[in-house]
């Protein structure tokens, strides 16, 4: 499950203030946003093949503990089996990762990715609020909560299919442009 924590966007002072990052007004070049999409669980795959080891796993614990011609042999293969069952349940039970949106400046040829939510309405009036705020950078100041933030402060650099760089997030996802 991601974690929620607002988080306080600011425009004053010719600045826009991230948490406790800030971008000059008259040096961002761009703002954008970017999608986050997680990586499916493939239930089917790992259910049949985590059935098909304990079912492994059980049959040459059985073999080898009736070889033995003792009921102790028995104690440590319903162990493993139950081991194995209990990850594999935890494992189909974990919760689908939500689709992260994200808020992307430049200034200088550099790109950063200021703040991640779940919810894309967030994300999209923040760029339509700091694109105002770059044409009048000397206005009133505004303040602004992502409520549905999972984190920031990232520099996400995708080069590639085989995604040489950096991604921090909490999941598996492929990134994509939004």
């Amino acid at each position: 499950m991601a974690r929620h924590s607002p988080v306080e966007v600011q425009i004053h002072t010719g600045s826009l203030w991230v948490g406790g990052d800030a971008y000059p007004l008259r040096n961002i070049s761009h703002v954008g946003q970017r999608r986050l999409v997680p990586v499916k669980k493939k239930i089917g795959k790992d259910l049949v093949v985590g059935i098909a080891r304990i079912w492994l796993v059980a049959v040459i614990g059985a073999a080898i503990a009736s070889a033995g011609n003792n009921d102790l042999f028995y104690v440590p293969v319903v162990a493993v089996v139950g081991l194995m069952i209990w990850r594999l349940v935890v494992k189909v039970r974990q919760p689908d990762l939500p689709v992260l949106y994200g808020l992307i400046v430049n200034t200088a040829g550099t790109q950063r990715d200021t703040v991640w939510s779940t919810e894309k309405g967030e994300i999209d009036h923040l760029v339509l609020e700091i694109t105002k705020a770059i044409g009048k950078p000397d206005e009133a100041q505004k303040v602004f909560y992502v409520q549905h933030a999972v984190h920031h402060g990232d520099i996400i650099q995708q080069y590639g299919a085989n995604s040489i760089g950096q991604a921090n997030h909490f999941g598996h996802g492929n990134i994509q442009a939004g």
